[in-house]
């Protein structure tokens, strides 16, 4: 099987859908727009403000930020708090690029073996103690709700003790809540820790998770008024003008409307999560009759399978390493580009390139009632298991 680009590893995972027709339209008619200031306009911030009140958490418009993409207010916060970065690892490729950018320290913390996104709570308590042993200032921690790579969310109570652990010990938590809307169970309840730990967690959303296609960067961070993370608003701020981090007027106008969530954005929105929690759920079938190891996905469209167990079958075909595994899989990138062991299997597979190769097959299979059995779906997911049994085959 030829195997289909997953861009740039730095990037988030394509949902690999068209851009909805009234979004289009919004942006369309924005073309001529006077430009946002630096952190957007009145408008998008109140429409930032209502779609965190309908999931429980209070926002004030003047505490909200608005920019092109996540990496500029990830880089902006950790300039503004100073010292190093915390992350799982497992992680977004991004988070520690940001922290490169700046010369500051990365320091990596295991998850815990039920889910990605959040280090395992022990496991940061001691990274924390060497580090600063060691001279180093971690001062920033990055969790996630929803994960890339693993497409797992952690549970309620795991992420509210690691954000426990990170505060009792004068850590700030920056909450990356992109995939909060594309849980694959509609009845799954997702607390953000914003709502516990006031005064001590930044929200970050990347609007490309379910919103926005991924060509219109933008993304919406949310500071507390209580301090110490409320007074990091103004800081974030300046450092997002002095790089001149300002979305186009019409991806802002676009993403106004997008949160503010009419109800054909929400049917559209709701469907897709419908299409990739069953395509997810069929890679992840075809990936675990092969024997390989790897979490059920729950957000998403992302799995991030361990092939270990199949290395003796895989060396026979010449794949010892993540690098020569992703090559020969459609939408795989390396597990070390999310900081995973070299020595691993692990590769994340991003599985909307399943969809389709074009708009009309993408929305196509969007819309469908039962999208494993739209004909470029059902070939495409086949293809993929002829991909697993080839590479194993001994």
């Amino acid at each position: 099987m030829q195997r289909t680009s997953a861009g740039s590893p730095l990037a988030r995972p394509d949902p690999g859908l068209p851009a909805a027709p009234e979004l289009a339209e919004r942006f369309a008619r924005a073309a001529d727009a006077p430009p946002q200031p630096t952190g957007g306009d009145a408008a998008v911030r109140a429409a930032a403000c209502g779609y965190w009140e309908r999931r429980g958490l209070a926002s004030e418009p003047d505490r909200v930020l608005l920019a092109p993409g996540p990496a500029p207010l990830l880089l902006a916060l950790l300039a503004a708090v100073g010292g190093d970065l915390v992350v799982p690892s497992p992680a977004a490729a991004w988070y520690a690029a940001q922290a490169r950018v700046l010369g500051r320290r990365v320091h990596p913390v295991a998850t815990p073996a039920e889910c990605g996104g959040v280090p395992d709570p022990v496991a940061l308590l001691e990274t924390l103690r060497r580090a600063r042993e060691g001279g180093a200032r971690p001062r920033l921690l990055v969790v996630s709700v929803a994960d890339d790579p693993t497409g797992t969310v952690a549970p309620p109570e795991l992420l509210h003790e690691v954000c426990e652990a990170a505060v009792a010990a004068g850590v700030l938590v920056a909450c990356d809540e992109t995939y909060r809307d594309t849980l694959h169970d509609p009845h799954a309840v997702l607390l953000s820790p914003a709502e516990s730990f006031h005064g001590q967690v930044v929200v970050l959303t990347d609007l490309a998770g379910a919103l926005l296609p991924p060509a219109w960067p933008a993304a919406v961070a949310r500071f507390p008024a209580e301090e110490p993370a409320g007074g990091l608003l103004g800081p974030v701020r300046d450092l997002l003008d002095a790089q001149r981090a300002v979305p186009a007027a019409p991806v802002a106008h676009a993403a106004a409307l997008a949160l503010a969530e009419p109800a054909a954005l929400r049917e559209r929105t709701a469907a897709a999560v419908r299409l990739h929690a069953a395509v997810a759920a069929a890679a992840h079938r075809a990936v675990a009759r092969l024997g390989a190891l790897c979490l059920p996905p729950q957000a998403g469209h992302q799995l991030y399978p361990d092939f270990r167990p199949l290395l003796p079958a895989l060396a026979e075909h010449g794949v010892t390493g993540p690098d020569a595994l992703a090559e020969r899989l459609p939408g795989a990138v390396p597990g070390p580009w999310f900081g995973d062991d070299p020595a691993a299997l692990r590769v994340r597979i991003t599985t909307s390139v399943l969809y389709g190769d074009t708009p009309a097959e993408r929305e196509a299979a969007l819309h469908a009632a039962e999208p494993l059995r739209v004909p470029r779906v059902a070939e495409a997911l086949a293809a993929l298991a002829t991909a697993f049994r080839e590479l194993t085959a001994v």
